[in-house]
């Protein structure tokens, strides 16, 4: 079974998520945050084309943008925002819409596709980049070994969750349900 880089940011966010996926698929509604970041994602690539690289830190590069990767081997392929490649390395680069600090699931997603960069060009990745579109931030995620053995438990226990087809509890954090696209479908949150 091949899972999606992003069923580790939404399990990471909630699992449920993930299970309303792909254990009892539902018809999931598009909400307006989903329409705007499309939006976003569209407008952040238009820019990205005519600027240098000094917000990553980088004298010179090719920006590669919207990777399809796959990894047979971790079971998991997705498509990366943007990715640059220079001769010091390469390294991903999501394009996230919040005005807060990067969140540990949109760290652990970046991760998943540093090891997918890894595997497609035979080099290590030593560490990736989240854009911030709102405030136009540029934060960097070191790759280190324990993230990639957390990336690799986390796509475990969602293939364990599937397979055994188990509920997953609600989120901590209740206020992650108010805007979700499978609110109608848990029944036990606000």
């Amino acid at each position: 079974m091949m899972l999606k880089v992003s069923d580790v940011k939404q399990f990471l966010y909630c699992p449920r998520v993930v299970y309303f996926t792909y254990v009892m698929p539902v018809h999931r509604k598009v909400t307006r945050k989903m329409e705007y970041g499309k939006e976003e994602h569209l407008e952040i690539e238009r820019l990205e084309r005519r600027r240098g690289f000094r917000s990553y830190d980088l004298s010179e590069g090719e920006r590669r943008y919207r990777t399809k990767l796959c990894s047979e081997r971790l079971g998991v392929e997705g498509v990366l925002d943007m990715h640059i490649v220079c001769g010091s390395g390469c390294f991903p680069v999501e394009f996230k819409n919040t005005s807060r600090h990067p969140g540990l699931n949109h760290k652990y997603q970046l991760v998943c596709y540093a090891m997918l960069l890894e595997e497609q060009y035979g080099k290590p990745v030593r560490h990736g980049f989240l854009y911030l579109i709102p405030g136009k931030r540029v934060h960097v995620v070191e790759i280190t070994p324990n993230a990639r053995t957390f990336v690799r438990k986390t796509l475990d226990q969602i293939k364990m969750m599937i397979a055994r087809e188990s509920f997953p509890p609600a989120p901590r954090r209740p206020a992650r349900c108010f805007e979700c696209e499978y609110r109608n479908y848990c029944a036990d949150v606000v």
